[in-house]
């Protein structure tokens, strides 16, 4: 969409994926957990109502396939899936595969620790995994 610019937050701390129907699919580069974020490519919206309907449900089928794709890929016991926007105000929604063993099990993941940041080697692994598994669900 003309005029889309992803937050300056989201593109220091994320690598593109892919470009699906209406959302950026982002990589949140912390190696601690699968954490893929999708973002609407939309301007000036900040909350998931102030989509028009269409928009509302092609977000949420986008998120569905991306929940679905990651719990096939990274096998968690969880998925957390979350629109918070405190720091980042422009829509995005969070979907981050949890394990009962990972290091802030059971709370949420925001705030808990230091990030560790992904190789590019291991960037590019996690990636293929999630889109083989994206593929496979079609």
């Amino acid at each position: 969409m003309s005029g889309f610019v992803l937050h300056p937050r989201l593109q220091a701390d994320t690598r593109l994926v892919a470009e699906w129907p209406l959302s950026q699919l982002l990589l949140m580069n912390d190696a601690r957990y699968p954490w893929f974020i999708l973002v609407p490519r939309r301007t000036a919206i900040t909350e998931i109502y102030q989509l028009c309907e269409q928009d509302q449900r092609q977000l949420w089928q986008e998120s569905a396939r991306l929940g679905s794709a990651a719990m096939a890929a990274f096998a968690g016991d969880k998925l957390n899936v979350a629109a918070l926007g405190n720091l980042v105000p422009q829509l995005h929604l969070h979907h981050v595969v949890r394990y009962q063993q990972d290091p802030a099990w059971p709370a949420p993941v925001w705030g808990q620790g230091e990030p560790r940041p992904y190789s590019t080697d291991e960037q590019d692994a996690v990636i293929a995994r999630l889109m083989n598994a994206v593929g496979s669900s079609k």
